[in-house]
């Protein structure tokens, strides 16, 4: 494997927030008017707001010759064994080559007790749907996710852990 995964530091911010923005854009686009998209990440991926992110939750960074080329954030799990995934973006150069599978793993395997991690979608990001169920994630529902004023419908999904491995 030639890239790494490890945990976020603060001077990789900078470098998550291209990789979001490139991601966001490249998936997005079509989906989102451009205003929403740089909104949403304006916001989102704020130097205080990764800050925060890198402090209370688990973020990993996929590093590849010195460049981070992905990213995946998770919530810690709750006592009824039970974690969110907040972001699994990978660099549209990067993607098809197994980091997005091998953030998500890490993740996985670095949340302690975790019995349901759950991930929301966009409903028409038939990719990062496709991915996900490809890792065992199954549909549980659609809801109203406006991003600053446009009407969005994500989908909500869960993975379990498989019982006989």
């Amino acid at each position: 494997m030639p890239y790494q995964i490890r945990l976020m530091q603060q001077e990789d911010t900078a470098a998550v927030q291209e990789v979001a923005a490139v991601t966001w854009h490249d998936t997005y686009d079509g989906l989102i008017p451009e205003a929403a998209r740089i909104s949403f990440l304006n916001e989102g991926y704020s130097d205080s707001m990764l800050a925060r992110r890198r402090e209370k939750s688990l973020f990993l960074v996929a590093e590849e010759g010195g460049t981070v080329i992905g990213f995946a954030n998770f919530s810690f799990v709750n006592q009824e064994g039970k974690a969110g995934l907040g972001a699994l973006y990978i660099h549209p150069d990067h993607q098809g080559r197994g980091v997005g599978s091998a953030l998500l793993e890490a993740g996985k395997a670095e949340l302690k007790g975790l019995q349901e991690l759950f991930v929301d979608v966009e409903k028409d990001n038939r990719s990062g749907r496709r991915f996900y169920e490809a890792k065992g994630f199954r549909f549980l529902r659609e809801f109203d996710d406006p991003i600053d004023g446009y009407p969005l419908i994500s989908v909500e999904m869960m993975w379990t852990p498989d019982p006989a491995a």
